[in-house]
């Protein structure tokens, strides 16, 4: 008879789990009736496992705060969103969509607007501290706003995302040098980053906090993340709250509606453009997918 213990997975690569105990980290495989059951183990998770002849096997996940499709990952105090107003250049649509994946699920959102050695960023985090974000600029090289990204996120279980070549790995780097992870150039020709970062891993920073560095994205990949149901979608958005509950008509979807106050506040300044131009397209994709058509997290 197997032996049955729990711990926690810190890396997923290749169908391999590895999950941590207090005195060890073992390779498991996981049941197939878990990715039968909707329910496939992700970076983050509390599971129950078993060794039998020397193999380990996930026998259970246990119940999960939250949990995302992209990045594949679970129970997080925080997610840091990575962006960059240079090589490459960070579409605001980019973040209001993981954003709002977050904000669904209640995980407070920190932007990190990182190698202000080649741009300071200025623009980009001013569109997010108005609304509300915790925001740090950073960069790997000079240094800039890495001993702040650390106090936001101390005692933490956060994961790091973003477009690929922002430079996440590159600041984690700068948070625990001891880890000595990959980094790439990016292409100045395409302007966009090597995914240098090709699997989930869970990062001890300190003895109370963790980050899961995550595989970057492209516009393209973004496409592909799960949407937040059209009727939700307006609590996703943080900076919309002051305003929800006092539009004209109560089914309000803040698009053309009279009377409606969010886009009162759009119209004096209080909600940033893009913010309301990026709503307003994700409640279009929204709009578009039905009901059992939507693809959620286990």
């Amino acid at each position: 008879m197997a032996d049955t213990q729990t711990g926690k997975i810190i890396k997923a690569l290749s169908g391999f789990y590895y999950v941590k105990t207090e005195d060890q980290t073992v390779e498991c495989r996981a049941r197939g009736k878990l990715r039968r059951e909707d329910a496939s183990p992700l970076v983050g998770d509390t599971v129950s496992f078993s060794v039998q002849n020397g193999k380990g096997m996930v026998e259970a996940v246990l119940p999960r705060r939250n949990c995302f499709v992209r990045p594949a990952v679970s129970n997080l105090d925080a997610l840091v969103i990575f962006a960059s107003e240079s090589i490459p250049v960070t579409e605001p649509f980019l973040i209001d969509r993981v954003a709002a994946i977050a904000g669904s699920q209640n995980v407070p959102v920190i932007l990190c607007v990182n190698k202000s050695d080649l741009h300071s960023g200025q623009s980009l985090a001013g569109i997010y501290r108005r609304a509300g974000f915790d925001v740090v600029i950073t960069s790997a090289e000079t240094g800039q706003g890495i001993d702040t990204l650390h106090d936001l996120i101390s005692g933490k279980t956060v994961a790091f995302t973003g477009n690929s070549g922002v430079g996440k790995s590159s600041v984690l780097n700068c948070l625990c040098p001891r880890l000595g992870l990959k980094t790439a150039d990016v292409s100045e020709k395409l302007g966009r980053g090597r995914h240098t970062t090709r699997h989930v891993e869970l990062y001890p920073i300190d003895e109370r906090t963790y980050v899961m560095d995550t595989p970057g994205f492209s516009s393209f990949d973004a496409e592909k993340m799960a949407l937040v149901d059209k009727e939700h979608l307006q609590y996703a958005f943080p900076d919309f709250a002051p305003y929800l509950g006092k539009c004209q008509f109560r089914d309000c979807a803040h698009l053309k509606e009279p009377g409606c106050a969010v886009l009162a506040a759009l119209e004096e300044g209080r909600v940033e453009k893009t913010r309301y131009e990026s709503y307003a397209r994700l409640y279009e994709q929204a709009r578009q997918i039905k009901v059992w058509e939507q693809k959620r997290p286990e």
